[in-house]
C-alpha cells in the first residue's frame, strides 16, 4: 500500500508540474497575445496616421487626397492593415514557439523554430533589398522632379507657347507628367537586377541582367541615331526654306503661272515642290547613316538597301518629270495651234452635217476643233510619258503606252470614217429628197442613208479590228439577206406583181417633177449650213479670204439640170416621135 501510496503521490506530483507548466504557457500565449496584437494595432496606426505607404508607394511622390472614414471602411483590406497584421502574426509565431517549449512539445516547437531561423536568416537579405530598393526610389524620385521642373519651365518659354502643337496647356502638362514617370520608372527598372541578387533569386536576376545590359549598350546607338536624324532633319528644313524661297524671289512661280502649271499645281507652287523633293533628298542619306548606328542588321539591312535604291533611281525620277513636265507644256501649244487651224479650215461649220436622227454635233458643248486639239494634245503627253518611263525603267507602263499609241491612228481612222459615212449619207439624201419631190420614190433616201451610214459603220469597226469574224460575216449576211429577199421577191410567184409594180415605178418615173429650181434651192441650203458659223465654238473663227464653200461653181449642176429639162421637153410632141419619147 505503500508503494502504491508512493505511486500514487509520484503521479500526482506529475500532474501538478504539468499542470503548472500548462497555466504558465497559457499566460505566455496570452501575454503574448496582448503583446502582438498591441504592436500590430501601433504600427497600423502609425502608418495610417503618417500615411507613409500612401505617400512613398506612388510614383508621383505626394499623398493623394485624405480618405474619409466612409471611404476607409468601403476599403477591406487597407495597406496600413495589411503590413500590421504582418507583424501581428510574426511576434505570435515566437510565442508560440515558447508556448510549445513550455509544454515541452518539441516535436510542435521544432518546425516552428527552424522556419524562424530560416526567416531571420534571411532577412539581411532582405534588409539590404530593401535598402537598395529606397536608394533607387530616391534616386528616380529626385530625377522624375527634375524632369517635371525642367518640363514645367520649358513649357512657359516663348518658343513652346507660340508653338501651334502646344496650344492646349492641358496636353502640354500630361505630356510632361508622363515623361517624368517614364524616368521614375526607367531608374527603378536599373535597380532591379541588384535587388534580386541581393534577394538571391539568380534564376531571375541573371537574364533580366543580360537583357539589361544589352538594353544599356542600345540606348547610346540609339542616342546617337536619333541626335543623326535631329541635325539632318534641321539642316534639310533650312535648305528647303531657302531653296524655296530663292525659286519665288526669282519668279518661278510666276513662269510656272504663264506656262499653263497652275492647273495641275492646284493649291502648291513650283517652288515649294522643288523645296519639299531637296529636302526628301537629303533626310534619305541621313536616314541610312542613323539606321546604320543601330546596327540591327534584321531590320536595317533591307531599309538601307532599299533606301539606295531609291537614290540611284532619284536622277532618272528627276529627268522623267522633266521629260513629263515638258510634254505638258508642248502638248498644250500643240493643242491650241491644232484647235486653230482646224477652225480656220472650217471643220467647225462642216461637222454640222453630222446628225443622226435628231441629234447633230453642232448640240455637244465642244467643236471638233476642241476635240481634235484635245486629242494631239493627249497623243504628245502621251509620247513624253511612255518615255519618261522608258527612263525610269517602268517598262509594264510603256508597254501599255506604246499599245495605246500603236491603237490610236485605228481609232482616228475609223472616227474619220464614220463621220465621213454619216456625212455622205446626209448629202446622199438631201440630194435623193430633191430629185424625188413629192413621189413615192422619195423613200429611196432614207433606204440609201442608212445603207451608207451601215456600211460606214461595218468599215469603222473593220478599221478598229473589233471581232473582225464577227464583223464581216455579219455584213456578208446582211448583204446576202438582202439579194436573196430581193431574188424572193421577183423569182417567187411574184414575178406578175413586180411587172406591175415595175411598169407603175416607170410611168410614175417619168412623170416625176425634175425641178432645176428645187435642186439649186437644195444646193443652196447644202451650201449655207457649210458656211454657217458655228456658235458653240471656243476659239474666235477667222476663215480665210474664200474657203472651199465659197469657190465653188455650181454651173456643173446647172448645166446638168439644163440637160434634164431638154430631155423632159419633148414630152409636150411624144405623140408625133415615140421612139424619142
Amino acid at each position: 500500500m505503500n508503494n502504491l501510496f508512493n505511486e500514487t503521490g509520484f503521479n500526482v506530483n506529475s500532474f501538478l508540474n504539468s499542470l503548472g507548466n500548462l497555466i504558465l504557457a497559457l499566460l505566455v500565449l496570452l501575454i503574448g497575445w496582448i503583446i502582438a496584437k498591441a504592436v500590430g494595432t501601433a504600427v497600423e496606426k502609425l502608418l495610417h496616421k503618417t500615411g507613409v505607404i500612401r505617400k512613398y508607394g506612388s510614383p508621383n511622390g505626394a499623398a493623394p487626397p485624405q480618405q474619409t472614414e466612409r471611404d476607409t471602411r468601403k476599403q477591406k483590406w487597407p495597406p496600413e492593415k495589411i503590413a500590421g497584421k504582418i507583424i501581428f502574426y510574426i511576434l505570435m509565431v515566437f510565442v508560440f514557439i515558447l508556448f510549445f517549449n513550455i509544454l515541452n512539445l518539441n516535436i510542435i516547437a521544432a518546425p516552428l523554430v527552424e522556419m524562424m531561423s530560416t526567416i531571420l536568416a534571411f532577412i539581411p537579405n532582405v534588409l539590404q533589398a530593401a535598402l537598395i530598393l529606397l536608394l533607387a526610389y530616391i534616386i528616380a524620385l529626385v530625377l522624375k522632379t527634375m524632369v517635371v521642373k525642367g518640363g514645367y519651365r520649358l513649357a512657359r518659354t516663348r518658343s513652346v507657347t507660340e508653338n501651334k502643337y502646344f496650344k492646349d496647356r492641358t496636353n502640354l502638362h500630361e505630356y510632361v507628367e508622363n515623361a517624368g514617370t517614364i524616368v521614375f520608372y526607367v531608374v527603378l527598372l536599373l535597380f532591379l537586377p541588384g535587388i534580386l541578387s541581393a534577394l538571391g533569386i539568380d534564376a531571375v536576376s541573371e537574364p533580366f541582367s543580360l537583357m539589361l545590359a544589352s538594353f544599356l549598350a542600345f540606348i547610346p546607338r540609339l542616342i546617337a541615331a536619333l541626335f543623326i536624324l535631329l541635325v539632318g532633319w534641321i539642316v534639310a528644313k533650312i535648305v528647303r526654306d531657302i531653296i524655296t524661297n530663292f525659286l519665288h524671289a526669282i519668279g518661278t512661280d510666276k513662269l510656272a503661272a504663264r506656262l499653263g502649271f497652275s492647273n495641275f499645281l492646284k493649291d502648291t507652287t513650283i517652288s515649294s515642290i522643288t523645296g519639299t523633293v531637296v529636302f526628301i533628298l537629303i533626310m534619305i542619306p541621313v536616314t541610312i547613316s542613323a539606321l546604320d548606328q543601330l546596327q540591327i542588321e534584321g531590320i536595317t539591312g533591307p531599309a538601307i538597301n532599299m533606301l539606295n535604291d531609291v537614290m540611284a533611281m532619284i536622277p532618272n525620277i528627276l529627268i522623267g518629270i522633266a521629260f513629263i513636265a515638258i510634254g505638258i507644256w508642248v502638248g498644250k501649244w500643240v493643242r491650241k495651234f491644232v484647235t486653230n487651224l482646224l477652225s480656220k479650215l472650217s471643220i467647225n461649220n462642216a461637222a454640222n452635217h453630222l446628225k443622226i436622227g435628231g441629234w447633230k454635233a453642232s448640240h455637244s458643248r465642244m467643236t471638233p476643233a476642241d476635240i481634235a486639239g484635245y486629242l494631239a494634245q493627249f497623243v504628245v503627253v502621251t509620247l513624253f510619258i511612255v518615255e519618261a518611263f522608258q527612263i525610269v525603267g517602268l517598262n509594264f507602263l510603256v508597254n501599255i503606252g506604246t499599245a495605246v499609241l500603236a491603237f490610236l491612228p485605228s481609232v482616228i481612222t475609223a472616227v474619220i470614217i464614220l463621220a465621213l459615212g454619216i456625212i455622205l449619207a446626209n448629202i446622199t439624201k438631201r440630194i435623193l429628197d430633191s430629185l424625188f419631190s413629192g413621189s413615192e420614190l422619195s423613200m429611196l433616201s432614207s433606204v440609201a442613208k442608212y445603207a451608207i451610214m451601215a456600211l460606214a459603220l461595218f468599215m469603222a469597226l473593220d478599221q478598229l479590228g473589233v471581232a473582225d469574224t464577227i464583223v464581216n460575216s455579219a455584213f456578208i449576211l446582211i448583204l446576202g439577206a438582202a439579194a436573196l429577199a430581193f431574188g424572193l421577191a421577183f423569182g417567187l410567184g411574184g414575178r406578175d406583181n413586180a411587172s406591175r409594180y415595175l411598169d407603175k415605178w416607170e410611168k410614175k418615173a417619168g412623170s416625176a417633177e425634175l425641178s432645176p429650181e428645187r435642186a439649186k434651192e437644195s444646193a443652196e441650203e447644202i451650201k449655207n449650213e457649210y458656211r454657217k458659223p458655228v456658235t458653240n465654238e471656243v476659239v474666235t473663227r477667222n476663215s480665210f479670204p474664200t474657203s472651199i464653200y465659197e469657190t465653188e461653181d455650181l454651173s456643173n449642176s446647172q448645166s446638168a439640170w439644163k440637160d434634164l429639162n431638154d430631155q423632159q421637153s419633148p414630152k409636150k410632141d411624144s405623140t408625133d416621135d415615140p421612139n424619142k419619147q
